[in-house]
């Protein structure tokens, strides 16, 4: 990722959906003005979700979420619906594309699904070349682009709605202050860059007129001595060397931890330590990650994760795993999810994630605050997010 663009898991996220052939593709060319999406008279050309990160004036950068046709049919076609419901998990907003001018059982259905899920949406009529509004709707021409700069502003407006302008690590520090941020560079590491939970921090720093400091492992203790930092923020898998090397006096947490925050729910996180103290011989416990990074030897998700619990319960606990996208619609069947910090995903999955967990009556914890606990300083982690 070029540190010029901005990532997905920031990008407002703009599902569109409706039946096959509603000119949902369509759509997103005439209010894109480019042709990003195909379009074609064939029932189902759109199989999957198609993302696409593009500016969308005068929102800025978004995330338009091409989905399958929710009226597909047979066993692939069901698949494919579920697929585009999974959408409405991560989408900030929901473009509801109706053919014609009557909403159809599948589009009362769909709306009644926005709706429950308390997702801002727009309705637009396509192929109603008559003007104005209808039933709570604008009627568009995508092919002849009547009232898509209306259709755009319903858009914008519903961007609109007030969130809480939420800071990485910006509220916890001070202009003038010193972050020293602890980065190792390992096998796992990607070559010549930062990963962005990183990247990300620096930023906030820099925007909130601090001084960063990055340095290795190995490096922690002669640089708190050299410059004093008001924070310390590790890679959460070397919790264990740092704490000695950081004084009780400084301020430490992670960047796991500091996304728990950003992105998550921290008191959710907190009854998921509770579980990781009972879990019991035969649990099983998945570990889901957002991204889709290659595996390697020394994993933290696959690896490091569940020798650090097998060794911190002294159960015989059994593992799975998810990445990327994938995640179970049922969880009952797990005694806790560990999740990653999700810097991959956007905080309205990051919720439904940890939502659907606790709905299933399943804790979740996040990586960097069960790593924090097992190695006995969580309350000490925590502390400067307070």
């Amino acid at each position: 990722m070029s540190l010029n663009n901005t990532p997905k898991g920031e990008r407002l996220h703009i599902g569109i959906f409706g039946r096959r052939n509603a000119g949902k593709s369509s759509i997103i060319n005439a209010i894109t003005n480019q042709d990003i999406a195909i379009v074609s008279d064939v029932l189902g050309t759109t199989t999957d979700p198609v993302y696409k990160a593009m500016e969308l004036l005068p929102i800025g950068p978004v995330m338009i979420v091409d989905t399958p046709g929710i009226d597909d049919e047979g066993d692939l076609g069901e698949q494919r619906v579920k697929a585009s419901y999974r959408v409405l998990n991560k989408c900030d907003i929901a473009l509801v594309v109706v053919d014609g001018c009557e909403k159809s059982k599948e589009d009362l259905t769909l709306i009644d699904t926005i709706k429950a899920k308390s997702i801002p949406f727009v309705v637009a009529y396509n192929k109603c070349d008559e003007g104005g509004n209808k039933e709570g709707g604008i009627c568009v021409s995508a092919k002849n682009r009547i009232n898509i700069d209306l259709l755009k502003e319903e858009i914008v407006k519903a961007a609109a709605i007030e969130k809480p302008d939420k800071k990485i690590v910006g509220d916890l520090i001070n202009a003038g202050d010193t972050v020293l941020l602890v980065v190792p560079i390992d096998s796992a590491a990607p070559k010549g860059r930062l990963i962005l939970p990183q990247q990300q921090t620096i930023r906030d720093i820099l925007d909130s007129d601090c001084i960063a400091v990055v340095v290795k492992e190995d490096k922690v203790k002669e640089t708190v001595e050299k410059y004093n930092p008001n924070l310390v923020v590790c890679d959460s898998q070397i919790f264990g060397k740092v704490k000695g090397d950081v004084p009780e006096s400084v301020p430490l947490t992670s960047f796991s931890i500091l996304f728990a925050r950003y992105k998550g729910d921290l008191d959710a996180n907190l009854e998921g330590i509770e579980k990781l103290d009972s879990l019991n011989d035969g649990d099983i416990v998945l570990i889901s990650e957002g991204c889709t990074h290659h595996r390697q030897c020394g994993d933290i998700g696959t690896v490091k994760m569940p020798m650090w619990i097998k060794k911190h319960t002294g159960k015989a606990v059994t593992f799975e795993f998810t990445q990327g996208g994938e995640f179970p619609e049922d969880l009952t069947r797990y005694a806790l999810v560990v999740h990653c910090g999700g810097c991959m995903l956007n905080e309205k999955e990051m919720h439904y994630r940890i939502a659907s967990s606790r709905d299933c009556g399943v804790p979740v914890v996040n990586y960097g605050m069960a790593i924090a606990h097992m190695n006995g300083i969580l309350e000490r982690s925590l502390k400067p997010l307070k």
